[in-house]
C-alpha cells in the first residue's frame, strides 16, 4: 500500500491497526485518512497533520476484538488512540484532540464544532460513505486515483455487522439515539438481513 501517514507516529499507528482491524475496516480507515488529509491541506502541517492521521487510523479501532470493552465503540477507539499517543510521548493537547475526534466521529452537529481534527475526521468519514459534495474540486482527480487503489471490500456491511455483534453481547455499547443504537434496533427488527444494515 503506497500511502504515507504524515510521520513516525502515523506509520506506527498504521502498523498497529493493520494487525487488529477487519480488512474492510482497515481499508476504510486508510481511505478516511486520504480524504481528511485532502480536506485539511493548506490548513495542517507537522504534528497536527500527524495527529489527524492517527485519529483516522484509530477511528474504528473500537470494533476490533482488542478494544471490545464495555463502552461505545467510538469511546473504546478514542481510549485506544489516547493510550497509543501517550505511550509515544505525545503532549496532552494533541492526545485530547485525537480522543475527541475519534469519540465524536458519529456525532453529527457536535464533531463539526469541536475543532479542526474532529471536524475533518467527521467530514472524511461522511465523504467515504458518499458525501462527494464535501470534496473540493482542486486535486479531486489525484485523490480519486489514490482511493481507487484501496478496495472498499463491502465496508458498509462489515462495519455495521461489527458494531451490531458487539452490541448484541453488550447492549450498553449501543444506547438509544446513538448510531450504534440505531444499527442494533434495525438488526433486531430485521434479524435475517444479510446485507447492509438498514440504519447504516
Amino acid at each position: 500500500m503506497d500511502v504515507t501517514f504524515a510521520g513516525p507516529a502515523g506509520d506506527l499507528a498504521h502498523a498497529y491497526v493493520r494487525d487488529i482491524l477487519h480488512p474492510a475496516i482497515l481499508n476504510h480507515s486508510v481511505r478516511v485518512w486520504l480524504l481528511a488529509d485532502h480536506l485539511g491541506r493548506q490548513r495542517l502541517d507537522g504534528e497536527e497533520r500527524e495527529a489527524l492521521a492517527v485519529a483516522c487510523l484509530f477511528h474504528d479501532a473500537g470494533t476490533a476484538a482488542a478494544h471490545d470493552g464495555p463502552q461505545r465503540f467510538e469511546v473504546e477507539g478514542a481510549d485506544a488512540a489516547s493510550t497509543f499517543l501517550t505511550s509515544h510521548g505525545w503532549p496532552e493537547p494533541f492526545v485530547r484532540q485525537v480522543w475527541e475526534a475519534v469519540a465524536l466521529h458519529t456525532s453529527p452537529g457536535i464533531a463539526e464544532r469541536m475543532g479542526t481534527l474532529p471536524r475533518l475526521l467527521r467530514q472524511a468519514v461522511l465523504a467515504d460513505f458518499g458525501r462527494t459534495d464535501l470534496i473540493e474540486a482542486g486535486g479531486r482527480e489525484t485523490l480519486a486515483r489514490a482511493l481507487d487503489r484501496i478496495p472498499r471490500l463491502d465496508i458498509e456491511t462489515a462495519l455495521g455487522d461489527a458494531v451490531v455483534a458487539q452490541a448484541l453481547r453488550f447492549p450498553d455499547k449501543a444506547p438509544p439515539s446513538s448510531w450504534p443504537g440505531g444499527l442494533l434496533a434495525a438488526h433486531r427488527a430485521h434479524p435475517d438481513n444479510t446485507g447492509v444494515n438498514p440504519a447504516f
